[in-house]
């Protein structure tokens, strides 16, 4: 093992120079390349030893190497076929005692629905900024093991994720992501510790499983509901649902029915209200 195993800078530098790498937008490339960062991100995530993690998008190997050293087993799941294949090399070079505890999936995320091993408890990635929030939904959606999940995201994205009922920035992502869990923002990282330097902010957002809304409807139904009333964001519910109901009348009786105000909208609703709306749709 290297006196820091952890990818720095110029080890960033000299690994992707032996590769070839240039780094693509089309896959949200922008690598880690402080330690620091690293061991904050794997402190804040609250791995344990022999924890199962699951890891998106590794690149390189900086987080990989930092969950590692915490002790956890992870399956890294990477798009590149290119890093993939690399990033068992890396740890064999920088960190070959963990090597054992690493299983790569080379993949494309949005895919996956099995992973190797015993069932990961956390999720924790730097995650591709294109895709971030569908990559997070269909985690929480397929692997119900999860347990924490921390990934850093770009900040506009992490504050509507975390976003409540009432703000401007409430939306799609806000409801589904409160389906599955409680989150909240759990700090900011500076764009001077990513390789190359994104144009925007990074921030983390830490989610809590919990168990979604009591409710008759299914998860697909109160997500149908919450499609519906953010699609056209300055109308009323009665008219936003006129579709999925059939007739802006049937909606307006189905949110009555529901206890929520016809005239309202979306943004002003919880995940349990969307739930109660969706219990009245015609089956």
């Amino acid at each position: 093992m290297t006196t820091d195993a952890l990818l720095g800078p110029a080890a960033i530098r000299d690994l992707a120079g032996r590769l070839g790498l240039t780094p693509t937008k089309s896959w949200g490339q922008n690598f880690v390349v402080d330690s620091g960062t690293v061991r904050k991100i794997v402190r804040g995530a609250k791995v344990t030893p022999g924890e199962s993690v699951v890891e998106i998008g590794p690149g390189l190997g900086s987080l990989t190497l930092g969950l590692l050293e915490a002790g956890a087993h992870v399956t890294a799941v990477e798009i590149d076929p290119m890093l993939a294949a690399q990033l068992p090399v890396t740890v064999g070079e920088r960190m070959p005692d963990a090597a054992d505890r690493l299983a790569v999936l080379p993949a494309d995320a949005l895919t996956v629905t099995e992973l190797p091993g015993p069932a990961p408890t956390a999720l924790v990635a730097n995650l591709p900024y294109n895709v971030a929030v569908p990559v997070l939904l269909t985690f929480l959606a397929r692997f119900d093991s999860l347990e924490r999940v921390l990934v850093m995201v770009q900040s506009e994205v992490a504050e509507r994720i975390v976003a409540g009922p009432g703000s401007r920035i409430y939306g799609i992502p806000s409801v589904k992501a409160a389906w599955y869990a409680r989150a909240h923002l759990a700090g900011s990282i500076g764009r001077a510790v990513f390789w190359p330097v994104p144009r925007v902010d990074s921030s983390l957002v830490a989610l809590e499983r919990r168990e979604p809304p009591v409710t008759t409807a299914s998860r697909e139904e109160v997500f149908a509901v919450v499609d519906a009333a953010f699609a056209q964001r300055r109308k009323m519910l009665r008219s936003a649902l006129a579709e999925l109901f059939g007739s802006s009348a049937a909606a307006q009786e189905a949110l009555s029915a529901a206890g929520v105000d016809p005239t309202a909208r979306g943004e002003r609703l919880t995940v349990t209200d969307f739930a109660r709306i969706a219990e009245q749709l015609p089956r």
